[in-house]
């Protein structure tokens, strides 16, 4: 992550979020970098999805567009903080939760709330099942490949490293 890029996103959101949510973007975010890397020009990702930057998809990504770091940073802290509130919404239990929390944000991020908030995951938080909540992530290591569900080797990496952050403080 750029070096003033959590501080400044943490200034901007420190009034918005509490102290833990804003803790959590400071987790998640450089993690998210990671695992999304940086791709400054649109692509179609492998389930064939217009992504930019830092992973970010909507209806405004098109392929072969190239957009500004300052752009990528922006878009990773919005998406971030969006992810996190929608994770919260559905999983109360990890409000005070910093590592859980940042792990499930980070998952949500790659397979979207709704899907996170009807998985297992989901309910193993809802349940304070910490441990169960964290091992649950790793059944998420498949895409949608010409139709079929394939496992994808950086798919099970990725859960690897976020069941591995999930597990912090367990």
């Amino acid at each position: 992550m750029a070096a003033n890029t959590t501080p400044a996103f943490a200034r901007a959101i420190a009034g918005a979020l509490s102290a833990v949510a804003v803790a959590t973007l400071a987790i998640a975010t450089p993690a998210l970098e990671q695992d999304e890397g940086k791709a400054n020009v649109g692509y179609l990702d492998i389930a064939k999805i217009p992504t930019e930057c830092f992973g970010h998809t909507g209806p405004e990504v098109r392929v072969g567009v190239r957009r500004s770091d300052a752009y990528c940073h922006a878009k990773l802290a919005g998406d971030a903080e969006t992810h996190l509130r929608g994770v919260l919404a559905c999983t109360p239990t990890l409000a005070d939760r910093r590592y859980q929390l940042a792990a499930a944000t980070r998952t949500a991020f790659n397979i979207g709330v709704a899907a996170f908030c009807k998985s297992t995951i989901a309910r193993k938080f809802n349940a304070r099942d910490w441990r169960g909540g964290c091992d649950a992530m790793l059944a998420w290591n498949k895409a949608r490949v010409n139709g079929r569900l394939v496992v994808v080797a950086g798919l099970a990496k990725r859960r690897e490293r976020e069941r591995a952050m999930c597990l912090t403080g367990i």
